[in-house]
């Protein structure tokens, strides 16, 4: 069974909101809010709760719009991956006092990464973060 290039696509990636090929200024937006969502929720956190509103964009918005889906998963993919960096970190810092170092590194490039996916998300493009384990689908 073949299928048209259109709707192999609309399969793949799904409708936004509108069923436009486009995303939506809100759709824009909201995908932008999953990445600097999360830099805030870092910093209200205290460094705990960056993963708390992709998630709840994902489970709000995601099922919507697969435009903020997308954006979102992406986001509380990259949360999870810094939040096991920085495990490492802390476990690095009490063995051999590395972890300063490391520690820094992993949050200077999360806040960078995280500034430049919710910029790409703004302009209504899709991000991938370059390091990312991608567990929720």
């Amino acid at each position: 069974m073949d299928m048209d290039p259109q709707q192999r696509e609309d399969q793949q990636f799904g409708q936004f909101i509108t069923g436009s090929p486009t995303a939506t200024q809100d759709e824009k937006t909201m995908g932008m809010l999953a990445h600097l969502g999360a830099i805030a929720g870092l910093v209200v956190g205290a460094g705990f709760l960056g993963w708390a509103v992709p998630l709840f964009l994902m489970l709000t918005k995601g099922k919507e719009s697969s435009f903020v889906r997308a954006h979102a998963v992406e986001s509380l993919n990259f949360q999870i991956t810094c939040a096991i960096g920085m495990a490492v970190s802390a476990v690095l810092l009490c063995a051999l006092g590395l972890g300063v170092i490391t520690g820094g590194i992993i949050i200077l490039g999360s806040l960078v990464l995280s500034v430049i996916a919710g910029l790409k998300a703004n302009d209504g493009e899709l991000y991938r973060y370059p390091v990312n384990i991608r567990l929720v689908k």
